[in-house]
């Protein structure tokens, strides 16, 4: 993984500006910890951080080929699966390669194909093409969104970048939110909008589509979109065919240079990648694999079940590994350390996100990189299968609005009345979600609540799943580390799309169709395990250390957060003692505790920024 640098300008001359191109390439020093590289012309500067994965000598960035008399500059983060395959059908249309990176088979697949070069590929990436003797300039981000990619028009110019504090070490690039910025960090947060990059002026690359740029120009396209089709297997085929492509994407992923490593929570998903991660590695003799997990020091002294969490971690944790034979690390993390990375998480991530469960896996992420540089991740089999709570109580499936968003009016009163006013929160959130639901592909002669749940879907996908990977990116990538996740590859998510949910929800369970497909695989007892979130804290100490951070805030005159809130009303908030507890960690950034350290991170995000409202 890496990251990605580019300024291109149609009538300026940029070839004096290589010390601006520095600086923004320094920020993503942390992406890319092994090399650096630039590339400068008189209209493209092009730049790139380098985290070796995979043919550590040979896939130097940018890299640049010649070919009839046009010469091609590529910088890229990600990680392409099927290079194999990709080689071989550019061999065949007479390439000849110079490395084995998949960096190479990614630039010579778009010499050879051009913009359709994305549809060739499987794999997490996010990349810049600049065809110098076109002055065109080409973009792309993979299919879900996994690797992230911003960028900026400024007159003749555009900057791109794999983050925004890259983007913003430009002098001409200034952080300004106005109502819509404010409204995706005050309604539509900790999710964001597809394509939005919540500072004014700057967007994102929405996941699926590419960017086509020239002195003329600019044009979007999507390449890949969700299809709804009938369903043709019967349950034997389906359950087959899910288990080839589980096996087919774990073991694709499975390809480094670097030691990998697994995530570990003793849950469904979790296991499932350690199942067949070890099996691989026992069959290919590469010894035991390492496995890592996350949990919170005395949190088994305050941890209640509850009907969302209904046990804790660590006893499935220990099962799965004994019975697979890993080598396993538990990452302890205490109270004021968790508190004290809610700072360098949101650097990580630019924007204030989930505070804890943030903060916590930047600390998780830190030491699973002291003894590996690839993981595999568990990631987004809930948004695919339908394991979340409004995928099957009927309140949360027809709340008629995002269901992390229900009790939106109850945040959105603790805005200054002012303030609620111009940013119209609620208005902002209906708005983005109708725009959602006229993007879902319809299936004609859909039942309604299939069709609805369709929808559940789409949404998931689109955003949630979107926001978790979000987070998973940014606070791995700020220790180099890279995540890999295969219930993300593209073959699943389109196959699963429009399996029948009664079908998805065979056995009567949550993910049923996932836990058949997994038979002899994991343990009956892991196998049949209820769903248990991402480990939180529940220490009594976390909620009095934010709670105390953001009433100095209150205290504070010059804060830029005070004119932004109801004071008063944050106020009495914070002098009370008892935490809200009815939703998970994902709803709505609801309880106390998220509450305070998401104020208070943004409040720390003005001032270190310095950024201004408009």
């Amino acid at each position: 993984m890496c990251g990605i640098v580019g300024w291109v300008d149609w009538e300026a001359d940029l070839s004096q500006q290589g010390t601006i191109l520095d600086a923004m390439v320094e920020t993503l020093t942390h992406r890319g910890p092994d090399a650096s590289g630039t590339w400068i012309s008189p209209q493209a500067l092009i730049g790139h951080r380098r985290l070796s994965v995979v043919d550590r000598i040979g896939g130097v960035q940018p890299m640049i080929r010649e070919v009839g008399g046009r010469r091609y500059v590529l910088t890229y983060n990600g990680e392409l699966y099927n290079t194999p395959e990709l080689r071989q059908e550019l061999e065949v249309r007479g390439h000849r390669f110079r490395t084995r990176s998949d960096t190479e088979a990614l630039l010579l697949a778009f010499i050879e194909w051009g913009e359709d070069c994305v549809q060739k590929l499987n794999g997490i990436f996010a990349f810049g093409v600049w065809d110098e003797t076109e002055r065109r300039l080409f973009l792309a981000r993979d299919r879900m969104g996994v690797k992230p990619l911003f960028y900026v028009r400024r007159g003749s110019a555009l900057l791109f970048a794999s983050e925004l504090k890259a983007l913003l070490a430009h002098p001409d690039i200034r952080p300004e939110l106005d109502a819509e910025g404010l409204a995706e960090v005050f309604a539509i947060a900790p999710a964001r909008t597809p394509g939005h990059g919540v500072f004014k002026g700057i967007q994102e690359v929405r996941p699926g589509y590419t960017l086509t740029i020239d002195a003329a120009s600019m044009r979007k396209k999507p390449y890949w979109t969700l299809k709804s089709r009938p369903h043709e297997d019967n349950l034997e085929q389906t359950t087959e065919r899910l288990r080839e492509l589980l096996l087919d994407a774990i073991e694709r992923q499975l390809v480094s240079d670097v030691p990998v490593c697994t995530l570990l929570s003793g849950g469904l998903d979790s296991s499932t990648l350690t199942a067949v991660a070890a099996h691989v590695y026992a069959r290919d003799g590469l010894g035991p694999l390492n496995t890592y997990s996350i949990d919170y020091r005395d949190n088994d002294i305050y941890f209640k079940p509850s009907a969302f969490q209904p046990n804790a971690d660590a006893p499935w944790i220990k099962r799965v590994s004994a019975h697979l034979g890993t080598v396993h690390h538990d990452v302890i993390i205490d109270t004021p350390e968790l508190v004290d990375a809610l700072r360098p998480a949101l650097w990580a991530r630019d924007l204030p996100g989930m505070a804890d469960v943030e903060s916590s896996l930047y600390l998780f992420c830190r030491e699973i990189k002291k003894g590996a540089t690839v993981a595999l991740s568990g990631e987004c089999a809930d948004e695919v299968f339908g394991g979340y709570p409004w995928f099957h109580r009927p309140e949360l499936l027809n709340v008629g609005t995002f269901p992390w968003s229900r009790r939106l009016a109850e945040r959105a009163d603790l805005l200054a009345p002012e303030m609620r006013q111009y940013i119209q929160p609620e208005a902002y959130v209906a708005r983005r979600y109708e725009e959602t639901l006229a993007e879902v592909p319809r299936l004609p002669g859909e039942d309604a609540e299939e069709a609805r749940r369709r929808e559940m879907f789409y949404l998931n996908i689109h955003w949630f799943m979107a926001t978790l990977l979000d987070r998973k990116d940014r606070m791995s990538m700020a220790h180099g580390l890279e995540v890999r996740v295969p219930f993300c590859d593209h073959r699943i998510v389109e196959y699963v799309w429009n399996i029948p949910w009664a079908m998805k929800t065979c056995e009567g369970r949550e993910k049923g169709l996932l836990r058949r497909a997994l038979r002899g695989i994991l343990p009956e007892d892991v196998l049949w395990r209820k769903k248990s979130p991402y480990p939180k804290t529940h220490h009594p100490a976390y909620t009095a250390a934010v709670r105390q951070w953001l009433t100095e805030i209150l205290h504070d005159p010059a804060s830029p957060l005070l004119p932004i809130i109801d004071v008063e009303k944050v106020r009495a908030l914070a002098a009370a003692d008892a935490v809200t507890t009815d939703l998970p960690w994902f709803g709505q950034l609801m309880g106390l505790p998220q509450l305070y350290a998401y104020l208070a991170q943004v409040d720390l995000w003005l001032r270190t920024m310095q950024i201004s409202i408009r």
